[in-house]
């Protein structure tokens, strides 16, 4: 092969489910904060107009939690079907690279 022209590799599709597991993880981490400091935000509100203690508990059950897990089955959803595409596209590029050498 001439000096600068490398054959492009094929995608390796066992690194797939590693990326989708940890993109997944991350953002609903990340979604489970933002949704207890909504929640948190909300209950102050809540008990300060009602005039009582406000019981920050209420925040991740009914705030937090099951915000946090909507948003991670959409992301696992989504984070799937980017990285099969991502994948496809990669091999079928990598294929036309491969056979224009």
């Amino acid at each position: 092969m001439p000096f600068g022209k490398k054959r492009a590799h094929a995608p390796r599709w066992y690194l797939i489910p590693p990326r989708i597991v940890i993109i997944t993880f991350l953002l609903t981490l990340l979604s489970f904060g933002l949704c207890l400091f909504l929640g948190i935000l909300g209950t102050l509100m809540a008990s300060v107009l009602e005039g009582v203690h406000p019981n920050m508990a209420v925040a991740y059950r009914y705030f937090a939690l099951p915000g946090a897990m909507i948003i991670g089955g959409i992301v696992l959803v989504s984070a799937t079907i980017v990285e099969i595409r991502h994948y496809l596209q990669t091999k079928t590029l990598a294929g036309i690279a491969n056979a224009s050498h």
